[in-house]
């Protein structure tokens, strides 16, 4: 620049405004056109998801084209007299809502699928909260209703006590009774769901560049890195350019879900795009750009964030920062997931807290259920910038290491009146400094013997970190919380141990407590009080 100014020249700066770029700009209405609805079907493990899917599938596609479906891209779309209706095929809860925790919202109505002879069952619970926390209207498929023990009205009675009411009954939810395996009922369901969208009036303007959705992504050994992107504003054309998450690409080869190469799709359309320069994740946005030139200095621009200190996940709602939080007008809802070791205990601090809501801030319970903190929980309280509270249960390793990742605020208590107080006092922005927890180590319980003196001890072997006298400890069975204390006497062999490490055996007595089996894990941790 220096040089250039010396000669008489001006230089200008081309860096890219990246955030410009990539805004969304309101369109007028006379450019926007109904688009199909985007379906994704959820419910019991055993229910039938896959087999509806499967129903739907040959019951429109098989006959539309010899050979059908040639390849599977993750989504496909059923074409009818009244319309056409676009299926997600990755069925499950799960998946829904690890989307929606990336940013992405792809599905317009949610088909419940409960079975006729078993009802409401835990995910059947789990899938309607998800599919509440996002705001998605459901549809019950009432599924094998040819078996002899099929009994819908129960199955109706039950869902409506968690607020599915069906329409005959005074409420607002569709129901279709149908049976998967013998194609009943699957021509009425489709024909909810067209009824739904026209409610829904769902549309989009087809005429600009494309923004659409990361459904899933492989890397084909003959085409390089491969996506299923559902395109949901604008049109999407073959040889574009584009932007996805960090990568970026031109669209070689668009193929729909029977291998037929299209020269572009419009909104709601799912296909399968050749070109990426790496494999993007699934839930990441990919955005047509007017050059490669811009979309490898938005890709490198997003990488800089990805490895910068910043990062690019959102700082996640804690306790500690909720007051500021409503102080500053930014929170109406304090959202929660809930998670005991009983149904009672859920309920009564349930009601609890929704007796603290105010004015201000309303409480609202997103998904509760009996069990430790799963993955699931953490998936949707980070989709929904949620704070997870357990009581008397503990989160799973992997729900704890994802939890960190995804800075999901979780709270485990032992005495119901403490969640109580806590959550009034961040209400009222009165906490003390934070207490946070730091785990020492975890301990396998190999054999059980007495003591004298001592009692009863568990000889067990360290697998992680160390075991340290006087720490407090909880104990865990098959996953679930059995006992919480502190470790009374430590040995190693016949020897007093101050502390033990990973790779050792010892031998833990725990304070009043000596219900030991063989298998059980021992948590060892401690506090930490981080100054505010």
């Amino acid at each position: 620049a220096v040089v250039a100014t010396e000669f008489g020249y001006e230089v200008e700066s081309i860096a890219i405004d990246v955030d410009k770029i990539l805004q969304r700009i309101e369109d007028p209405l006379d450019k926007l056109l109904s688009r199909p609805p985007v379906v994704t079907i959820m419910g019991h493990v055993d229910h039938g998801k896959t087999l509806l899917l499967d129903a739907v599938r040959k019951s429109h596609l098989v006959d539309a084209e010899a050979g059908g479906i040639t390849q599977h891209i993750g989504a496909y779309k059923v074409d009818l007299d009244k319309g056409t209706i676009v299926f997600i095929d990755t069925p499950g809860h799960e998946a829904f809502t690890a989307m929606r925790a990336r940013g992405a919202q792809v599905t317009d109505i949610v088909v419940l699928v409960v079975a006729a002879d078993d009802g409401v069952m835990p995910q059947t619970i789990e899938a309607i909260d998800h599919a509440k926390a996002a705001e998605v209207p459901i549809i019950v498929a009432i599924n094998k209703i040819d078996k002899p023990e099929a009994d819908p009205e129960k199955a109706k009675r039950d869902l409506s006590e968690l607020g599915l009411v069906p329409e005959e009954w005074g409420g607002h939810t569709l129901y279709a009774q149908v049976s998967a395996k013998k194609r009943i009922g699957i021509d009425a369901l489709l024909e909810l769901i067209l009824l739904q969208a026209e409610m829904l009036d769902l549309k989009e303007n087809p005429d600009k560049p494309a923004r659409g959705v990361v459904v899933e992504a492989r890397l084909d050994r003959g085409r390089g890195p491969v996506g299923t992107v559902m395109v949901q504003e604008g049109t999407l054309r073959a040889g574009d350019v584009f932007v996805s998450g960090d990568t970026y690409g031109r669209v070689k080869a668009m193929l729909d879900e029977r291998g037929k190469h299209l020269k572009e799709a419009g909104p709601a359309t799912p296909v399968e795009v050749v070109g990426f320069t790496g494999i993007p994740d699934a839930g990441d946005d990919l955005i047509s750009v007017e050059s490669e030139k811009v979309a490898k200095e938005i890709s490198l621009h997003r990488q800089k964030r990805l490895r910068g200190d910043a990062g690019v996940r959102p700082e996640r709602l804690s306790l500690e920062d909720l007051y500021n939080r409503i102080q500053q007008g930014e929170m109406k809802e304090l959202r929660v997931v809930l998670k005991g070791d009983t149904h009672g205990s859920i309920q009564a601090i349930h009601e609890a807290l929704e007796r603290l809501s105010t004015d201000e801030v309303k409480i609202e319970v997103l998904h509760q259920g009996v069990g430790g903190i799963s993955e699931t929980d953490v998936t949707l309280a980070a989709a929904s910038d949620a704070v997870i509270v357990g009581f008397n249960v503990s989160p799973l390793d992997k729900a704890k290491r994802m939890a960190e990742q995804e800075q999901v605020d979780i709270r485990v208590y032992n005495i119901i009146y403490e969640v109580i107080e806590d959550v009034e006092k961040a209400l009222k922005g009165l906490l003390g400094p934070i207490k946070k927890e730091v785990i020492l180590g975890r301990a396998e319980v190999r054999e059980v013997f007495r003591v004298s003196k001592i009692g009863v001890v568990a000889g067990s072997f360290v697998n992680e970190g160390k075991m340290v006298r006087g720490a407090d400890v909880r104990l865990f069975r098959n996953g679930d919380l059995v006992h919480e204390g502190k470790i009374s006497s430590l040995k190693r062999f016949k020897d007093d141990a101050r502390e033990v490490q990973a790779g050792y055996e010892c031998g833990v007595a725990v304070e009043g407590y000596d219900a030991w089996e063989a298998g059980d894990t021992i948590e060892a941790f401690t506090y930490e009080e981080v100054a505010r």
